[in-house]
């Protein structure tokens, strides 16, 4: 008890000392009820010290942004079969999927090579300076990509919006970093269900509002600007909407501190008190550090992080593929669908989306768990794919109430995979090294989902020139290498592979 009453008052005078050393005003939070005048971070430490309710107003800035993120990258698939068709670049009607797929994949190539550079600048600059340069992005580039008169200029514009488009992972941070931790968790599903209305709103806009001319000419003649330019109308309205969150944001609030929050404190009193340490107690500190396991050497994260990958390669190859084969013509195998109904068909998908991972998804993941509930959900979509083909055989009304249904369930299903990939994801690691390592998944994620639409497209436009093959004809070859591929992911779920991260790992 001597011993132990002494170490304290050692301790409590190293502290006294070092805060003799530290202006108050540059105490932690935590610590003391004072905070650094001037530090937007501070600022927002300080209401959520004063205020223990949601804040609504920046929860209202996170969902706007983040549909500013998901609806252009949504919006172009019920209308870029047509699109490439009226660029005159494709010599044939099956080489449309071919240039349709590196469209589709330019977007998410610039935000491969990017996306680590707007995280590091996010904590460098502000959360604030990169989401208002990204909804600028927004607002420029998707008007020029629906103004495109050329091949290359399409493929520019996306690939440009892509890249400077750093909004999700700063998006990500920021609603952590807003709220006080009770509310956390309502804040990061905040971001998934704003992500699932984009999905809602940029398939409808894309198929309702591309070739107005042609969809409304009452309205829209021929020789207007939008009939001279099909597809700048669903882009404009898009710009229209960011142009509107980038002057809102001109009032959002900062998170990222402007000083180094109580590091000099905890220099001083580790060197005040390092000479009263026993010389004994410092070799046992020294042997027993609390070290960080390397991300790349953590396999549980890492195999996580690769099912992940995998899965997300097939989502997207899948989505760039659905567009195309129900929009071709039905001698190549397509349905024969207009961009309105690929639209209405995307926005019923991902209005049952936003339901199922509301109210459905956390009660199937706490019965089976992340991985058991993946691999029944890889299960059943592989019997799903292999019925796709034959839809070409049926008509209508019952071929839009079959494929809306066998969408629903299909994206669903992708939806259960990648959830728990997430969960996995982050119990492999501790807190202070999520954000580490959803950057390392986003920036995997991203090369396999530009990827995906290229790989996608090529072997949709070889697979229309195959339409007689003994072995798998036309689009059913799409369809079996889609399952290949889902097959792939369903087996590296199993133990052999896919490590299941101690309780203790996260902690």
């Amino acid at each position: 008890m001597v011993d132990q009453d002494h170490d304290g008052r050692r301790r409590q005078e190293a502290e006294a000392a070092a805060e003799s050393s530290v202006p108050l005003l540059e105490k932690k939070p935590g610590d003391v009820p004072y905070y650094v005048e001037g530090c937007p971070g501070c600022a927002v430490d300080r209401r959520k010290a004063t205020d223990p309710g949601i804040p609504y107003g920046s929860f209202i800035y996170i969902w706007v942004v983040i549909l500013c993120t998901a609806i252009p990258i949504s919006s172009l698939f019920p209308f870029l079969y047509f699109m490439i068709r009226d660029l005159h670049i494709a010599e044939r009607t099956e080489d449309i999927g071919f240039y349709a797929g590196f469209v589709g994949a330019a977007f998410m190539f610039g935000r491969c090579l990017t996306s680590t550079i707007w995280g590091i600048a996010a904590d460098r600059i502000g959360r604030k300076p990169v989401v208002i340069f990204g909804v600028f992005s927004v607002v420029i580039f998707n008007a020029l990509f629906g103004l495109s008169v050329t091949y290359w200029m399409a493929i520019a514009t996306r690939f440009l919006l892509g890249a400077l488009n750093g909004l999700l992972g700063p998006m990500k941070a920021y609603a952590i970093e807003v709220c006080r931790p009770e509310h956390e968790a309502l804040a990061l599903s905040l971001v998934s269900t704003a992500w699932g209305i984009g999905l809602i709103i940029g398939p409808a806009l894309g198929g309702y509002l591309a070739l107005p001319a042609e969809k409304y000419p009452n309205i829209f003649s021929p020789d207007s600007l939008f009939g001279r330019f099909p597809y700048f109308l669903p882009c404009l309205c898009t710009s229209v909407f960011a142009a509107a969150v980038l002057i809102g944001c001109i009032w959002m609030p900062e998170t990222l501190h402007k000083h180094k929050v109580n590091e000099n404190r905890n220099q001083s009193v580790e060197s005040l008190e390092a000479h009263l340490i026993d010389p004994k107690e410092k070799v046992e500190q020294s042997n027993s550090p609390d070290t960080k396991k390397s991300l790349f050497k953590n396999w549980p994260l890492m195999s996580s992080i690769i099912v992940y990958c995998v899965f997300s390669f097939h989502d997207m190859a899948y989505t760039e593929v659905f567009s195309l084969w129900a929009e071709s013509d039905r001698t190549y195998g397509g349905l024969s669908l207009s961009s309105e109904d690929v639209g209405q068909t995307l926005a019923i998908t991902g209005s049952s989306l936003l339901v199922y991972q509301l109210f459905l998804y956390p009660r199937i993941n706490r019965v089976l768990g992340p991985i058991k509930s993946s691999q029944i959900a890889a299960g059943i979509c592989i019997p799903i794919l292999f019925a796709y083909p034959y839809m070409t055989y049926l008509s209508e009304p019952g071929l839009s109430i079959v494929l809306n249904i066998a969408s629903v369930i299909k994206n669903n299903l992708g939806v259960t995979i990648i959830t728990g990939t997430f969960i996995l994801q982050n119990n492999a690691v501790p807190q202070d090294q999520r954000g580490a390592a959803n950057g390392l998944a986003m920036t995997g994620m991203s090369f396999f989902k530009a990827v995906a639409p290229a790989g996608a497209g090529i072997v949709f436009s070889w697979a229309q020139k195959r339409q007689h093959a003994f072995f798998f004809p036309g689009d059913q070859m799409v369809f079996f290498l889609l399952n290949i591929i889902e097959l792939l992911g369903l087996l590296l779920t199993f133990k052999f592979f896919l490590a299941v991260p101690d309780k203790s790992d996260s902690n």
